[in-house]
This record gives structure tokens, sequence and C-alpha cells, in this order.
């Protein structure tokens, strides 16, 4: 199995095509990251369109339940993106969007 394996990555680095599947693996974490800040973006948007909901002429049932979907996607969205980009960018992305860091000075 092992000298299998060295034979592969021989005929892999002579036909170069161990530096174009090194290329694609970076372009699917690029994509991954785009996609996570996406998500994560998207769950903020949800939130807003919360706040527009008493401005509509529909029943107080619709409204309900209008809320209650939008939290709902709102927060798969914004952890589905955290699952892809880790805890990290989640915490900053939070603190960034939070009201109370918006107007404080930085040392």
């Amino acid at each position: 199995m092992l000298i299998a394996n060295k034979y592969c990555h021989y005929l892999l680095t002579e036909l170069h095509l161990l530096n174009t599947l090194d290329y694609m693996r970076l372009e699917v974490t690029d994509l991954l990251k785009k996609i996570g800040i996406l998500l994560i973006v998207l769950s903020f948007v949800f939130y807003g369109l919360i706040l527009l909901i008493p401005l509509l002429s529909v029943t107080l049932k619709t409204k309900t339940i209008l809320t209650t979907t939008l939290v709902v996607i709102g927060e798969i969205s914004f952890w589905s993106g955290g699952l892809i980009l880790g805890k990290e960018v989640v915490n900053k992305y939070r603190s960034l969007f939070n009201p109370k860091n918006w107007f404080k000075r930085k040392p």
C-alpha cells in the first residue's frame, strides 16, 4: 500500500496535478469562507426584516407566523455560517453588529 501511495504521488507530481489539486483545495476553502460570511450577513437581514412586520396589513396570526419563521431562518443561517467559519469569526461579527459597540472608542 505504501508503494502504491508513493507511486501515485510521483505520478501526480510528474503530471503537475499535485499543484492543481492544491489550487482547487484553496478555491474550495475560499468559497466556503464566502458562503459562511454570506450566511451570517443574511441572518442579520432576516432579523432586520422582523422590524418591518408590524407595518404589514395582515392578520395578527400571519404576523406571528412570519416573525417566528424569520427568527428560525435567521438562527439557522447564523449557526450554519458559524459552523463553516469557526468560533472566532462568529464572535467578531457578533461584536461588530452589536449596537453597544458602535460608538465605543478604540484604545
